[in-house]
C-alpha cells in the first residue's frame, strides 16, 4: 500500500493505491478511525479486567490469545462472550443508524425512533406471549418484525418521493403504535413471560454468550460486501435529487437498498440484545462531528457504536454492583438528553436561531 500525491484530489483526501486499484481516503477520518480503534481496544481490556473479581491485564490478554491462565473461567467463559456480543451489537446499530439517517437526511432518524426496533419487539414479544420462547426462533422473528415495520413506514411515507420530515414523523407514529401493541401482548401473556419480555425490551447483554455472538458475527460477515457498497452509494444519496438524477443515479433503488441494509442490521442487533436505545442515534452523529466529513463515515460510526455499548455495559455491571443494570438503561440516560438537544437545536435553526 502506498500513498501517492496528486494535484487534482479533493482537499483533505489522499489517493491510496492497492495494486491496480486506487481510491480516495479522507485523512482526518482515517486518523479518527485509528483513535477510536485504540480507545475501543483499551475499553475491551478494561471490560475483561474489571468485575466482581479483578483480573490482571496480562492474564486477560493470555485468555484472549488462547494461552493457559488461572482466570480462564472469569474472562474466557463469563466476560469475553458477553463483550463480543456487545461489540457486534454496537457496530451493527452504528452502521444501521448511519444508513437510515443518510437516506432520511435527518439526524433524528434512527431505527429506535422510526419504529424498526419497535416492530422487532412487537413480533418477538407477541411470539413469546403465544408460547414461542425458543432462542433459535426468536431472532428470526425479530428480523421479520423489523423489516415489516420499515416496509410500512416506507410505503406510508412515499409520495412519489421520500420526504425526510414525513419519513421521520410517520416512523414516530408507527413506533408509538407498535409500542402499544407490545404492551398489549405483555398484559395478555403469562406473568413470567411478561417479566422476561420486559427485561429483553430494555436491552440487556446479561446472559448473552457465544450462542448469540456466533450467528451475529456470521450475519455481519455476510453483509460486509453490502456495507462496502453502501459506503460508496451514500455519496449519491446526499446530493440533491436533480443533480443525482442528472448524473444517472437511480435514487429510488439506491435509497431502498440503503434502508433495507440498515433495517436488517438493526433487526439482527435487536434480536441478539433487545432494542438497546439511542446507540443508532448517537454513534453516527458523534462519528460525523469527529471526522467533519460530508457523509456519515460508516467505519467510524461502527467503532463509535461498539465503544458506546462496551463502556455502557461495563458501567451497567459496576455502578450498582452486585446488581446489574440492563445496558439499555445507561444508553438511554445519555441518549435521551441528546435527542432533546437535537430537537431544540433543529427548531432553533428553522426559526433562524443562532445555535
Amino acid at each position: 500500500m502506498s500513498l501517492v500525491s496528486t494535484p487534482v484530489r479533493p482537499a483533505g483526501y489522499a489517493v491510496v493505491r492497492l495494486g491496480k486499484a486506487a481510491f480516495l481516503l479522507h485523512r482526518r477520518a482515517a486518523l479518527v478511525a485509528l483513535g477510536l480503534g485504540v480507545l475501543l481496544a483499551a475499553s475491551c481490556l478494561a471490560y475483561l479486567c474489571v468485575g466482581e473479581s479483578y483480573v490482571r491485564p496480562v492474564e486477560a490478554l493470555k485468555v484472549v490469545l488462547g494461552q493457559p491462565s488461572a482466570d480462564e473461567l472469569v474472562v474466557g467463559t463469563l466476560r469475553e462472550p458477553r463483550m463480543v456480543v456487545g461489540l457486534l451489537v454496537g457496530a451493527a446499530f452504528g452502521v444501521a443508524g448511519g444508513l437510515i439517517q443518510t437516506v432520511a437526511r435527518n439526524p433524528l432518524a434512527s431505527p429506535d425512533i422510526i419504529g424498526i426496533s419497535q416492530g422487532a419487539s412487537a413480533l418477538t414479544v407477541g411470539a413469546m406471549t403465544f408460547g414461542i420462547t425458543s432462542y433459535t426462533v426468536l431472532p428470526y422473528l425479530s428480523v421479520i418484525g423489523g423489516i415489516a415495520a420499515a416496509a410500512l413506514v416506507y410505503v406510508f411515507a412515499w409520495r412519489g418521493g421520500l420526504h425526510a420530515t414525513r419519513f421521520v414523523l410517520i416512523g414516530i407514529g408507527f413506533a408509538i403504535a407498535l409500542r402499544s401493541v407490545t404492551t398489549l401482548f405483555m398484559t395478555k401473556g403469562d406473568y413470567l413471560v411478561a417479566q422476561q419480555a420486559q427485561i429483553w425490551m430494555t436491552g440487556s447483554l446479561n446472559g448473552r454468550g457465544w450462542a448469540e455472538a456466533d450467528p451475529l458475527a456470521l450475519t455481519l460477515l455476510a453483509l460486509l460486501p453490502f456495507m462496502f457498497w453502501a459506503a460508496r452509494a451514500q455519496r449519491s444519496v446526499t446530493m440533491d435529487d436533480d443533480t443525482a438524477t442528472a448524473l444517472g443515479v437511480r435514487l429510488g433503488h439506491v435509497r431502498l437498498g440503503l434502508v433495507l441494509l440498515g433495517v436488517v442490521l438493526a433487526s439482527v442487533a435487536t434480536s441478539a440484545a433487545g432494542p438497546v436505545d439511542f446507540v443508532a442515534l448517537l454513534a453516527p452523529q458523534i462519528a460525523r462531528r469527529l471526522t467533519r466529513t460530508a457523509q456519515i463515515p460508516l467505519l467510524c460510526s461502527a467503532l463509535t457504536g461498539a465503544l458506546i455499548v462496551v463502556l455502557a455495559d461495563l458501567l451497567a455491571r459496576r455502578v450498582f454492583s452486585p446488581t446489574e443494570l440492563p445496558v439499555g438503561v445507561l444508553t438511554a440516560a445519555v441518549g435521551a438528553p441528546y435527542l432533546i438537544w437535537l430537537i431544540v437545536r433543529s427548531r432553533s435553526v428553522r426559526n433562524g436561531g443562532t445555535s
